[in-house]
């Protein structure tokens, strides 16, 4: 049983009495601010939207407007794969009247929703019904043995699908239907918001269409498996280090392989990603003479991205960016 399931029994009595003193739209001071941005204003007739990881509060408090207090559980900077619910968060997902979540990559959600049930809630999975991708055998091979170290999260299945602005549209959509279900009042606004901005994921995709339609070569390489869709969806061939987990350490053979690849393919650029240690993807580039740069694969904004008032739209700009660059050498 993971850890956190069983500091959860043990302290089950304990949270009882946490959840038993919190109304459905109550204190929203639990929220982690470095990653969502609390109203002065809040009322209680908005509604209380508890959202997972940055990719779900964005597109969130895009459709929801001023119509709901919008936080998120995961702060920013923190790795999702590896995040799990103190009993603080425990409180906020009971007293949610709507919870967003991307499924998969929360491993623990299924259970906190369950644990802290609450009747009236409603829950939205952005990602259900999308057509998502099984990771290679070598990646499941390493989410096997993460999960035989005590982590239930099950990546079998990529969870990465917000990185395709295609994927992000049919989630915002999802979201939408979730707000609607639980505020029908406000439904045209939630749609009129829902709509600006598919119009704006749309625009993207139209500029990672033109932008990579010509380069030079159609594979990179990238620390960890997070790019999948998003290569599917503009003909590029992803090749990455590590497995759909960010932590998963490459085994020599993998790794030598992947030198082999990039000396062989002329590659010059290594991408790695913001929040996690990048050494696996230094040593690669340093084995080949190359060069590293960064893939945003948009877990959590960090401080750097926060201070030059960077988006989920922003980021995915200097993906393109950086992508054109490396395909183009």
């Amino acid at each position: 049983m993971n850890t956190w399931f069983k500091k959860t029994f043990v302290l089950s009595a304990g949270l009882a009495l946490i959840l038993s003193g919190c109304g459905a739209k109550s204190d929203n001071t639990a929220t982690n601010a470095s990653q969502t941005e609390p109203n002065a204003a809040q009322t209680a007739d908005k509604l209380n939207v508890v959202t997972t990881f940055y990719p779900m509060y964005e597109f969130t408090k895009q459709v929801a407007g001023d119509h709901a207090n919008v936080t998120a559980l995961i702060p920013a900077g923190a790795e999702p794969h590896d995040w799990e619910p103190s009993a603080k968060d425990m409180a906020q997902v009971k007293d949610a009247d709507v919870f967003v979540y991307n499924g998969i990559v929360e491993g623990w959600a299924e259970q906190a929703l369950s644990s802290a049930s609450n009747d009236k809630r409603v829950v939205v999975e952005a990602s259900k019904g999308l057509n998502l991708m099984e990771g290679t055998a070598e990646e499941e091979e390493g989410e096997e043995a993460h999960a035989k170290e005590g982590h239930d999260h099950d990546h079998v299945l990529d969870p990465h699908v917000w990185l395709n602005p295609v994927l992000a549209q049919k989630e915002v959509e999802s979201i939408e239907a979730g707000l609607v279900a639980a505020d029908p009042a406000n439904k045209a606004d939630y749609e009129k918001n829902a709509d600006a901005y598919i119009a704006k994921l749309k625009d993207l995709d139209n500029e990672f269409k033109t932008g990579l339609k010509d380069v030079k070569r159609k594979d990179f390489i990238t620390q960890h498996a997070a790019f999948g869709y998003l290569a599917k969806q503009y003909g590029l061939t992803q090749v990455p280090i590590a497995g759909l987990s960010p932590e998963q350490e490459p085994t020599p053979d993998k790794l030598a392989g992947i030198i082999k690849f990039a000396k062989e393919n002329n590659v010059k650029t290594i991408f790695f990603e913001t929040l996690v240690d990048p050494k696996v993807a230094e040593t690669v580039a340093t084995e080949i003479g190359s060069k590293t740069d960064v893939l945003n694969p948009l877990e959590g904004l960090t401080d750097e991205d926060k201070q030059k008032n960077l988006d989920y739209l922003g980021v995915m700009k200097n993906n393109l960016e950086a992508l054109k660059k490396a395909l183009n050498e």
